[in-house]
Order: structure tokens, then C-alpha cells, then sequence
């Protein structure tokens, strides 16, 4: 799950931006067009920007995602991920082609949960870490890190970046931070969620308190 510290910096963001005239075009927030077009995620009101260097871990994640060439190219028999892992992974996702996109988005989603969930601290060393997919794979990891894994997933099956969002959230039940996937399919909004084993309607949610989401295009901070 994402640490209470990035939990604390969000929120710092957050209100650093609504303070004062964090509303005008200078903070680059604006009321987000997506909300005529896609549904409210878990009732909140949305406020999008362009201003993607407040999250230096997305955009870490981003640049790294698919160097493919700092990979050895060994047997898919050793524990180290390779270019033969790759290739199988990616042969999973060819083999999603040309079935229907829900039955893509639940195939991704039970792909991913079944890798171990393993904290930052002890994976990275680090409170917080956004990893790759193939960090994902070779390492395991937390929530953020099955959400980026799910996201870029289904962006190579032909999902476009305006159908997804990774949300930062806080779970009211379990009194924690924690990060899912939305993908949106017409009117809904579909969760995927590391400790969910089915895709679910973001309607019938009820227990998540988003505070942002975040794609390669744009973040949305969420308001109550």
C-alpha cells in the first residue's frame, strides 16, 4: 500500500493547491472535463491537472517501464526476470487479443493478484516505491505496484490512458492507505483491486475515500 508519508504528502499537495488562488489557471486545475463522460468515482467531486511533477514516483515508474534493455537474456528457468519472463508475459497479453475487453480487463486483473504482496520497506528499503511491471514481476510488491502492472497491461492490449486511473485512496474499513486501478467502459467504472479476487463495479463500493488519480496525462485530485 502506499505509505502514510506519501498518504500525508498528497493530502500536503492537495491543499497547498486549494489554499489562496490554487484554483486559477496558474495552479493548473481545472474543473475536469472527463466528469461529463465518465462516472464520479465513489461519489466525489473531480478537479483535474496536467501537473504531473507533484508525483516523482509515477513519473519515475513511467520512464522506467520497459527497458527491456538492461535485461538479461537468460532461461525462463532462473528466478531472475529475464527477456524469457518478458516474453511470456507478453505472449500472455497476445493471447488476450481479439477477446472482449471485460473478459481482457478480469484476465489482467486475476494475472496480477496472484503475485505475493511484499511491503516497500522490506522489497526496497525505501517507505514508498512506485515499481515498473517487470520490477513487479521479478520482486513482487504492494498496491500501487499491482495497479501500474494492471494499467500498463491493459494499455498494451489497446486500452487508451483516458480509460484508466490509478487511485490513491483511503480505506475506511482497514483505516489505511491503499491504491486500485479504475478502467472505465462507458458509463461505468470498473476497480481493480489487489485484495479483491473480481472486477467490481465502482458503484457498489462504498468503503474508499479517494484522494487522487492519476494517468500518463493528467491527475485529478477528488473532493467529497
Amino acid at each position: 500500500m502506499p505509505s502514510r508519508r506519501l498518504l500525508y504528502r498528497a493530502i500536503a499537495i492537495v491543499m497547498a493547491l486549494l489554499l489562496g488562488t490554487a484554483m486559477n489557471s496558474r495552479s493548473g486545475l481545472a474543473a475536469s472535463g472527463a466528469a461529463a463522460t465518465v462516472p464520479s468515482l465513489f461519489s466525489s467531486r473531480e478537479v483535474q491537472s496536467n501537473k504531473l511533477f507533484y508525483f516523482p514516483k509515477w513519473r519515475g515508474a513511467l520512464s522506467r517501464h520497459f527497458d527491456e534493455t538492461k535485461l538479461p537474456d537468460s532461461p525462463c528457468t532462473e528466478t531472475a526476470f529475464n527477456l524469457c519472463h518478458l516474453r511470456q508475459w507478453n505472449n500472455f497479453l497476445r493471447g488476450l487479443s481479439g477477446i472482449d475487453k471485460m473478459s481482457q480487463v478480469k484476465a489482467v486483473n486475476t494475472f496480477f493478484n496472484r503475485q505475493p504482496y511484499i511491503i516497500d520497506p522490506k522489497n526496497y528499503g525505501v517507505p514508498d516505491y512506485w515499481a515498473t511491471p517487470v520490477q513487479f514481476l521479478t520482486r513482487d510488491g504492494d498496491c500501487e505496484d499491482y495497479a501500474i502492472s494492471k494499467y500498463f497491461s491493459l494499455r498494451s492490449l489497446g486500452f487508451s490512458a483516458d480509460s484508466m486511473r490509478i487511485v490513491v485512496l483511503q480505506d475506511l474499513n482497514l483505516n489505511t492507505a491503499h491504491a486500485i486501478l479504475v478502467v472505465y467502459m462507458g458509463e461505468r467504472a470498473f476497480v481493480l483491486d489487489n485484495q479483491v479476487a473480481t472486477v467490481i463495479d465502482a458503484i457498489n463500493i462504498f468503503h474508499y475515500r479517494p484522494i487522487y488519480s492519476i494517468n500518463e496525462k493528467h491527475w485529478w485530485l477528488h473532493r467529497l
